[in-house]
């Protein structure tokens, strides 16, 4: 009997597991590993994940899990809504090549998030990405591909302070803007932080303060005068 191994070994496709024991069985379904992770973030769906609608029991022998079973399990013996909750509670196999690529996204994602959100306080600009990088392979920090990068961002910085000074701050930057540009500068100072006041002169102008990341400061500073031909006020009126 040729099972699904045999079935792939021939049509040389890559054979990827999701697994989950519930109630003492085992279940396993054959899915797609970058389009499986995806459906879990709300990103894809369940039929693009699944290389086939079937539940087994042990898929490299190609021994399918009992409906009754899986009826006791899930409530439910539908081969679609059980893959459903394999693949969000269940593990899934992922290639070497895949992690790899995840994590360097996860890489890059950390990088950008400490440039934007973070500067150095000698000078009070935010520290280049390459230098981040640099810095993160000098202290040795490790990725995890299965963490979100916002929620690592915190102890790789705390890995990172021995060789890198860096400094989280929030600043309050107030901006007069022309009457000619006020519209189109509204948009721009809403969408690099919380607009914290906006006062509109009898002349059209626009005065607002914005509270943004300190790392931030500098783009959206080169937003404004790209858009008023540097003919726009600031000054910081406060940090925490």
């Amino acid at each position: 009997m040729e099972t699904f191994k045999d079935k792939f070994s021939k049509e040389k496709v890559h054979f990827n597991l999701a697994r989950l024991k519930a109630g003492g069985e085992n279940f396993e379904v054959v899915v797609h590993p970058d389009k499986a992770m995806a459906f879990r973030s709300g990103l894809a769906d369940i039929r693009d994940a699944l290389v086939y609608d079937h539940i087994f029991a042990d898929a490299k022998k190609g021994l399918a899990a009992s409906e009754r079973i899986m009826k006791n399990v899930f409530k439910t013996s539908d081969s679609v809504e059980v893959a459903k909750q394999i693949i969000q509670k269940g593990e899934i196999q992922l290639t070497v090549e895949y992690k790899d690529r995840l994590r360097e996204a996860k890489l890059k994602a950390i990088i950008e998030i400490i440039h934007r959100t973070a500067v150095d306080p000698r000078t009070g600009f935010p520290h280049p990405p390459n230098r981040i990088e640099a810095a993160m392979d000098e202290a040795k920090v490790r990725v995890d591909e299965h963490v979100k990068a916002e929620d690592q961002v915190h102890e790789i910085v705390k890995k990172l302070m021995p060789v890198l000074p860096i400094k989280f701050e929030v600043r309050q930057v107030e901006f007069r803007i022309p009457a000619q540009f006020a519209a189109r500068a509204y948009p721009i100072l809403k969408s690099f932080g919380s607009l914290q006041k906006d006062s509109w002169q009898n002349d059209g102008s626009l005065v607002a303060v914005v509270e943004i990341p300190a790392g931030l400061q500098q783009d959206l500073f080169a937003e404004l005068n790209r858009l008023t031909h540097g003919d726009v006020e600031s000054k910081i009126v406060g940090t925490r």
